[in-house]
């Protein structure tokens, strides 16, 4: 075999499963191919342009189990699309002039990688294409295997992306406490804002995760602690319209009746109609490197509490956002295993000279392959009509704390 050099980079968002995939690509290398040599580009693709990389010696190959018990990345991420130049300019990380797809390729050559291992979603990977077909246009012989982060599980073709379980179930953590809040105010609206631009998988199943959390409860209805004062009331995801009236009037009865209305809400379920109304007042909204609207920049939770809090009498509203509690953790079990059997793969895929992203595809009846870079793209919608979903917002519309099964085995 050829002498092999590895090198990695994290990009994007952080996902619970970024610092856990770089340790297990170091394990698996250092097992399968001991002798190649590993760098970690710092910062994304900023650091690949940057020529900013650091070395796996062979006492961080050591630790590299600890990895997995931390969240974030060990390596630093960014948002960088190479083929918006203007962009990579007015950052600096490119001179006026220079094409950011071929000072990248430069860097790689120079390096002597023969293996570039890219860690991120959509955009991560499509930006990795970008990079792996102009490699291949100009005879640079470099394999590209990337990984798919995003807690938003919206990658076409790849059934599920790391880090996405344990965000959700991190959320459900989150929001265990937040509904607390209820206790403060009567007539209190609490919503709970969950990422997700274009796709509702992470509300849905964090919802999800929170209801089965309430089973593990007890509850004391004397002391106004019932379970229909921990139940969620609406889900709303962009892949459903909203009737906002009619929601409120759903909700008003459910205000009048617990004093309380909880609603989990997708950021994007809502960006169309804010959007809609910017440009209504001659306003565009904030866009990122890859045409994003900025989410953070127009606060879809506060558009919707602005609306609701008058239709249904509030008395007070609380908006909280579990994003950067969620993303920030360390993989649970289940990411774990899925990161792990992807790594495998991955490093299998790398030595092979096999490019494109690894994951269990859809067209292939969830096959775990390394699928071809064309085939890979974000914006996949969540399906709505899955069992488990239809089944959650069938509960909803039933009389609260009668919807839940609840455990009398478990602890408050």
């Amino acid at each position: 075999m050829p002498k092999q050099k590895m090198a990695m980079l994290t990009a994007g968002g952080l996902a619970p499963c970024l610092s856990a995939a770089v340790g297990c690509l170091i394990m698996e290398y250092t097992r399968r191919a001991p002798k190649a040599e590993i760098i970690g580009y710092r910062s994304g693709y900023a650091g690949l342009l940057k020529g900013i990389s650091i070395k796996v010696t062979s006492k961080a190959r050591a630790k590299a189990p600890l990895l997995l018990k931390h969240g974030g990345s060990p390596l630093g991420n960014s948002r960088v699309k190479l083929t918006n130049v203007k962009d990579c300019v007015k950052r600096g990380l490119v001179q006026e002039g220079e094409d950011p797809l071929k000072v990248a390729a430069e860097q790689l050559v120079r390096d002597g990688i023969t293996i570039l291992h890219t860690i991120g979603g959509d955009d991560t990977n499509t930006t990795a294409a970008d990079l792996a077909a102009y490699l291949a246009k100009h005879n640079y012989k470099l394999t590209v295997v990337g990984l798919p982060k995003t807690i938003d599980n919206d990658v076409v073709p790849i059934k599920q992306t790391l880090g996405a379980l344990t965000a959700a179930e991190q959320g459900a953590i989150f929001f265990e406490n937040i509904i607390n809040e209820q206790s403060t105010s009567p007539r209190m609206l609490l919503i709970h804002e969950v990422m997700g631009r274009n796709c509702g998988w992470l509300t849905a199943a964090t919802a999800e995760a929170y209801r089965k959390r309430l089973k593990k409860h007890r509850f004391i209805p004397e002391f106004n602690l019932g379970l229909d004062h921990k139940e969620l009331d609406a889900v709303y995801v962009p892949e459903l319209a909203i009737d906002l009236e009619a929601e409120a009037v759903r909700l008003t009865k459910s205000m009048d009746t617990y004093d309380c209305v909880s609603i989990f809400l997708s950021e994007g379920a809502g960006v169309n109609d804010i959007v809609a109304e910017m440009r209504a007042r001659g306003e565009e909204p904030e866009r990122d490197a890859f045409g994003h609207v900025k989410i953070d920049k127009i606060n879809p939770g506060d558009w919707f509490a602005r609306r609701f809090a008058k239709m249904l009498g509030a008395e007070k509203v609380l908006v909280q956002k579990s994003g950067y509690f969620a993303r920030s953790a360390a993989a649970n079990k289940e990411d774990l295993a899925l990161i792990k059997a992807m790594v495998k793969h991955a490093v299998k895929s790398g030595l092979k000279g096999e490019s494109g992203v690894v994951g269990h595809d859809e067209g292939r009846n969830g096959l775990l392959r390394t699928i071809e870079f064309p085939l890979i793209k974000g914006g996949k919608a969540f399906d709505t009509g899955a069992k488990w979903f239809t089944r959650l917002l069938n509960d909803l519309e039933q009389p609260k704390g009668k919807s839940v099964a609840v455990s009398h085995g478990g602890d408050d």
